[in-house]
């Protein structure tokens, strides 16, 4: 499957270009890497298609995740397209468990994203690290605290939630 004849195509939507693209990289039809090629030339709305159809496949197959899709997702946590910012921080939910080790750089992204003014960007950065920290990894006990605190200040319920079910499954 050519990724950039699907992204191009005008006669297919949104959603159903996601569909395409996250299917194919299941069946093995393309490659992750193919995904990324495409993904690293292509324009704000192009490019969060396809980090949003990785988010899918990465939820029902996180080892189709490799470092680079990793390196990808967390340097797209600094792009200024809001859509860009929280499907990568879906996939990083996704995949965090693969990279226990490798999560430093993410979590300086996703916790700035926390101050963003768009619910879906902070909900989405609350999910990823929400999962980082269920990993209970040794380096997640400052990242709780850091959490506590953001959890405290944050204006929605529904993201304050994600918090304090994180936190909790972290503390079992």
């Amino acid at each position: 499957m050519d990724i950039s004849s699907v992204l191009s195509d005008k006669t297919i939507k949104g959603k159903q270009q996601t569909e395409l693209i996250s299917t194919a990289i299941l069946e093995n039809k393309t490659t992750v890497q193919e995904l990324l090629s495409a993904a690293e030339s292509a324009k704000d709305p192009a490019k969060a298609t396809c980090i949003e159809a990785l988010e899918y496949a990465s939820k029902i197959r996180p080892a189709i995740a490799d470092e680079a899709v990793l390196d990808f997702v967390v340097a797209s946590l600094n792009e200024k397209a809001p859509r860009i910012k929280w499907e990568s921080a879906k996939v990083i939910g996704n995949i965090a468990a693969r990279f226990p080790d490798k999560l430093d750089e993410a979590v300086n992204g996703l916790l700035i994203n926390t101050e963003h003014s768009g619910t879906v960007v902070r909900w989405s950065a609350a999910f990823a690290l929400g999962e980082i920290v269920q990993l209970k990894h040794p380096r997640s006990s400052g990242l709780a605290a850091a959490l506590e605190a953001i959890s405290a200040r944050e204006e929605k319920n529904s993201i304050r939630k994600i918090y304090q079910k994180a936190l909790k499954n972290a503390l079992k």
